[in-house]
C-alpha cells in the first residue's frame, strides 16, 4: 500500500548556480567604455592644451565680444567711407562738367565780345593797345567809365598794364579849368577787352572830359591812349 518515493539530490553549488550574472557582452562594453574615458582624460591631460578656468573662459568671452563690437565699428566706418568717397566722386564729376561748360561758355563769350569790339570804329592812334570805344559818366561824386579795348593781331599771352585816366573839369569854388589825375588801375588785356569801373573825384569837381591812358606797367610807355567827353 506504500507508494514509490523518488530520491531527491542536494548539492552544495545549486545555490550559487541559481544567483543573476551579468552577461559577458555587458561586462566588455563597460570595460571598453571605462577604458576610453579614461584614454580621453590622459589624452586632455598629458597632450592637448590646459582647460580654461571658469574666469578665463568668461575673458576670452569678453575680449571676443570686444573684438566682434571693434569689427562692426570697423565695418560701419568703411561703410561711411565708401558712402564719402562716392558722394566726392559724384561732385568732382559735377565739377568737372560745370567747369566745361563754363569754359564752353567763356569761349562763346570771347567770340561774341571779339565780333563787337571789332564792330567798332577803329583808334586813330593805331597803338599796341587801341582804345575802340569808351562812355564817361559823371555824378555823386565820382566817375564811371566802360571801355572796349583790342590788342595788335597775334597777341598771344594777356598782356599786364595799367589804366591810367586824367579827368579835366572845373574845380569847386571859383570854377577854374583843372586836371584831377585819378589812381592808376591794374589790367589784364587779352586779344579784346572790356573795362567797367568807377573812381572818386574830388569834392565839388564837375568833370568835363576824360582822357585814357593804357601803361606798360606803373611809370611805363603808353601803349593807347584816347579822349572822350564825360556825360
Amino acid at each position: 500500500m506504500f507508494s514509490r518515493s523518488r530520491a531527491v539530490t542536494f548539492s552544495r553549488y545549486d545555490q550559487r548556480r541559481s544567483r543573476w550574472r551579468l552577461p559577458r557582452w555587458l561586462w566588455l562594453m563597460l570595460a571598453g567604455t571605462a577604458l576610453g574615458t579614461g584614454g580621453v582624460l590622459y589624452v586632455q591631460e598629458e597632450h592637448l592644451p590646459p582647460r580654461l578656468t571658469a574666469e578665463a573662459s568668461a575673458r576670452m568671452t569678453a575680449a571676443f565680444e570686444q573684438a566682434e563690437a571693434e569689427r562692426l565699428r570697423l565695418a560701419q566706418a568703411q561703410s561711411q567711407l565708401n558712402a564719402e568717397l562716392t558722394s566726392a566722386n559724384e561732385a568732382r564729376q559735377q565739377q568737372a562738367t560745370e567747369l566745361a561748360t563754363g569754359r564752353a561758355t567763356i569761349e562763346r563769350l570771347q567770340g561774341e565780345l571779339a565780333v563787337l569790339v571789332e564792330a567798332f570804329p577803329p583808334d586813330p592812334r593805331r597803338g599796341p593797345v587801341a582804345v575802340r570805344a569808351m562812355r564817361f559818366v559823371g555824378g555823386s561824386g565820382e566817375l564811371n567809365y566802360d571801355l572796349a579795348l583790342s590788342r595788335e593781331r597775334g597777341a598771344g599771352r594777356p598782356l599786364a598794364a595799367v589804366l591810367q585816366v586824367v579827368v579835366t573839369g572845373e574845380s569847386a569854388g571859383r570854377g577854374e579849368v583843372a586836371a584831377v589825375t585819378l589812381p592808376p588801375v591794374p589790367v589784364s588785356l587779352g586779344p579784346q577787352a572790356v573795362l567797367r569801373g568807377s573812381q572818386p573825384l574830388p569834392a565839388g569837381f564837375k568833370p568835363r572830359q576824360a582822357t585814357v591812358r593804357i601803361l606798360g606797367g606803373a611809370g611805363g610807355p603808353v601803349l593807347g591812349m584816347r579822349v572822350g567827353l564825360v556825360r
